[in-house]
Formats: structure tokens, sequence, C-alpha cells
């Protein structure tokens, strides 16, 4: 990265990070609603966001700033593997068609703000329900400080350097969230969306026409993966099958138990939003593939960095003129604020809801539900922000990765207590704690490698530490509920 400040580039991503502050701030009278009276307003929105907007919500947070930037960055590193996110993607879909409007009738009809809400009405368990709860606390905070480090990439690739520029973009960040709550993010997410549209549309054309085609792309990344050797290459190796699929399909059900994915869910104004939301948003699986595509493009435009996260503002500084690398850069860094807000106000949501006014003030009013949570939200940025300013980068990504196979057990709980009123609470929780404490030894065991194998006779099985983990919780589960069922048949778990 040069030292030397890219003025033109720098103008660009002002004008546009000024107008999105500005839009957040506005949010607060858009949709009127009392956002300081009830943590509806403040959390989810007022619960009106129809089609449209949950697309560009739901997409918003789920396409993040670090997407743009770590996508291309594994693909640039790996090749192939890189892909796993595409089918992970094509997946989930299914799932939230089937599942989420059933998680939302039930939210919508018992007033439940949160996916602990959900469990506690469900088994009536205050265990329970704090397991769920912490568990979306502690994974959200290192995904919302990687949204700090892809602003924090862009915002270096133009020059500035120090910690000051990421604060300032944090202070603004903080302030329009509390102000907004939801309706900042939902409201900044068309600008976003369309940014990332038109620079990842722009590149696809544009890069490969001045680089000779996708032939030579193609070519380029081959002969680099070629000379680098390993597992790397433009498909995937045999040994590589098993772990991509369950890479691909642990990610696929973690997805949409985070709590941020699950605020677009509850903020929606109904299920059939929800299920229109499932045919649309493979739209942006398209938008992703094209994204994973710069990695192997940076290979073509002789793009050679010291860490791949620099793969994609190189190519653009290389490749494009200023003023377009600049608003590139401003995309990516809006795309870091808005899922890094509902991510803030997710966790926010959690510690309201079923921390404090489950154990502190459960009297608490409605305004000071609101209150309380918009404190939080303010709280969890700060810990973020003190993530990337304080320790080390990879300790986030370390964080961010057992933040997906710990979320993931949260699914039991979760989603069988939509369909079933079969498992005990007891069980459900003694399947939580063994997922999360055999995934967590396993992944350290291993160097914090989301990778785990077995051997079974001759041949060894590579696979997806949370998948795995996943599998031993629902055994663990199932096993307990008949024991405890044996032994006390007349407390059975309520569902509500």
């Amino acid at each position: 990265m040069t030292d030397h400040i890219a003025w033109v580039a720098l103008s660009v991503f002002i004008f546009f990070f000024a107008l999105v502050t500005v839009m957040g701030f506005f949010a607060a009278r858009w949709k009127s609603g009392p956002v300081s009276e009830h943590l509806d307003e403040w959390g989810l929105g007022g619960r009106q966001f129809g089609t449209w907007i949950t697309w560009f919500l739901v997409g918003g947070d789920f396409y993040t700033a670090y997407t743009v930037i770590a996508v291309p960055a594994l693909v640039y590193a790996v090749g192939a593997y890189g892909f796993f996110a595409l089918p992970y993607t094509i997946i989930v879909y299914p799932f939230v068609f089937a599942v989420m409007p059933v998680l939302w009738k039930k939210a919508h009809a018992n007033g439940y703000v949160t996916a602990a809400d959900v469990v506690h009405g469900a088994y009536g368990s205050r265990s329970l329900e704090l397991a769920v709860a912490l568990t979306g606390l502690v994974a959200t905070m290192p995904y919302i400080a990687l949204q700090l480090i892809g602003m924090e990439v862009v915002i270096k690739a133009m020059g500035l350097s120090g910690e000051l520029p990421i604060i300032a973009a944090f202070v603004i960040l903080a302030l329009y969230t509390y102000s907004s709550g939801l309706r900042a993010p939902a409201l900044i997410a068309f600008v976003k969306d369309i940014m990332i549209y038109i620079v990842v549309l722009t590149a696809v054309v544009v890069v490969p026409s001045k680089l000779g085609g996708y032939g030579a792309v193609f070519s380029a990344a081959n002969d680099a993966f070629t000379a680098k050797g390993g597992a790397t290459g433009l498909t995937l190796k045999p040994a590589q099958y098993l772990p991509y699929a369950t890479l691909a399909l642990g990610s696929a059900l973690a997805a949409f138990m985070y709590p941020h994915t699950l605020t677009g869910i509850f903020a929606s104004k109904s299920a059939d939003t929800i299920r229109k939301n499932a045919i649309l948003l493979p739209a942006y699986t398209l938008l992703l593939g094209l994204i994973a595509l710069l990695g192997y493009m940076a290979y073509a435009a002789g793009i050679k960095v010291t860490s791949p996260n620099d793969v994609v503002p190189m190519l653009f500084k290389t490749l494009f003129p200023e003023w377009f690398a600049g608003f590139a850069f401003a995309a990516i860094a809006i795309g870091a604020l808005v899922p890094a807000a509902v991510m803030s106000i997710g966790a926010a949501n959690l510690f309201t809801r079923n921390v404090w006014k489950s154990y502190v003030n459960p009297d608490i009013s409605h305004a000071g539900e609101a209150s309380v949570a918009k404190i939080t939200s303010l709280v969890v940025k700060v810990g973020a922000l003190a993530f990337i300013l304080f320790l080390p980068t990879q300790f986030a990504l370390d964080l961010q990765l057992l933040g997906g196979l710990w979320i993931v057990q949260t699914l039991p709980a979760l989603v069988f207590g939509l369909f079933t009123t079969w498992f005990r609470a007891e069980g459900l929780l003694l399947g939580w704690a063994v997922g999360i404490g055999w995934g967590s030894w396993t992944a350290w065991s291993n160097g914090l490698k989301p990778l785990a194998s077995i051997s079974l006779g001759d041949a060894t099985y590579t696979f997806y530490v949370g998948l795995g983990a996943l599998l031993l919780n629902i055994v663990v589960a199932v096993i307990a509920t008949v024991v405890v069922g044996l032994i006390s048949p007349a407390k059975r778990g309520a569902a509500a």
C-alpha cells in the first residue's frame, strides 16, 4: 500500500460516505414511528418492512464488506475451494423459504424480538434462553470487527494510515444507529447494494476486456496455481470434495442463526414477505460469484500483495481511474456500515430481552427496553473497535471462524421447537454444551482450522467441524431427551 494519498479517490469516498451519514440520521423520520418508545420500533423498524426493503436489508447484512474483500482473497489464495460460498448461498434459501416464515409467525404472534425469546417461549427454560442469547452475543462481536477490518483495508488503499479514519467512521456509525435504530441500515442498504452492483458489474466487463478476455484470466490463474502446487487449482481435488460440501452445508445452516440475519426476518411485515425474499435473494448469489472471480482476475492483472485481503483494492487501483476506485472503495466501506449496524442492533436486542429483562429488570417498560438496547449497541460497537485496535487482526478472524461453529449449535433449540414439542429443554441444553465444547476443542486442537479429520478403517474423512459438532449436538439432545423423559415424564416443556 502506498503512503501517498489518492485525493480524487478520497474525495469521491468522502462524498458518498457523507451521503449515507445524512441518510442514516434522516432514517429516524422514515416510515414514521416512535423510535425511542418501543424496542419493536428501534430494534425491528416497527416490523413493517415489505419485500424490497427486506431484500436490500437481508442481502445488505448477509453480503458484507468483508465478503467483498475475503471471498476474492480466498479464491486468489487457493482457487476453486474459495467458491464454497456459492453452493452455501444456494442451499440456504430453500431453508429460509421453509423455516423462516414459521419462525416469523411465532415471533409476530407472541411479540418475540430475538431467537432466545422464541426458545424461551417454546421450552420455558431460562437456562436454554441464556445459552442461545450468549452464543449470539459472542458470535456477533468478531463478525462486527471483520466489517471494520474490511473498511480499514480500503481506507489504507487510499493512502490514509493510522487509526483515526476508522475511529471516525465508527463514531458516525454508532451515532446514527443510536438515533435511528434498524431504519438507518435499512435505508442505507439501498445505496450500498446499488453501488456494489455497479462496481462488480463494471469490473466483470472492464477488467477482462483490459486483460485479454476471460480465457486470459483463467489461463493466468491456472499458471499461478500450477506454480504454487498443493491443494490450489481452478478445480477441486478429489480430497476436497467432502470438506467443500460439508463446509457449504454447515455454513448454510449457520447463516440464518446469526442475530443480524434473524433481525431482518423479525422486521419483515409478513410471512409472505419472507417467502418472496427466499425466491428473490439468490440474485445476490450471482453477484457473489462475480465478486469471487475478482480473485482470478488479480493474477491476469499481475497483482502481487503481501496479504490476500489487499487483492480487491489493488485490482481497482491498478486498472481503473482514480475516481472509480474511490467509488468502489466507498461501496465497500458502506457495505461495512450496513451489516455492522444490523449486527450491533441484533446483539443489543439479545442483551436487552434475554439478559437485562430476564435477569436484571423483569418489569422494564417498552421505552426502557429501547433505551437499554440503544446503549448496548454503542457498547457492542466499542468492543468490536477494540478488537481491531488492540488485538491482532488474526484474533478476530479466528473468533469469527469459531463464531460460525458456535452459532449453528443453537439451531436445534430454535428450529426444532418450531415443528415439534418432543424435545426437552434439558436435552437441548446438554446437546448445545457438547456441540460447543467438542467443536471448540477440535478446532483449537487443529490450530483453529475449520476442518477436522476422522479415520475409519483405511480411509480418512475430512469435514467441517461445525457440521460435525451439530450432528453430535442433535444425537446428544435426542438421547438426553429420552433419558430425562423416562426419569421425569411430567416435566415436558410447553410449546408456546
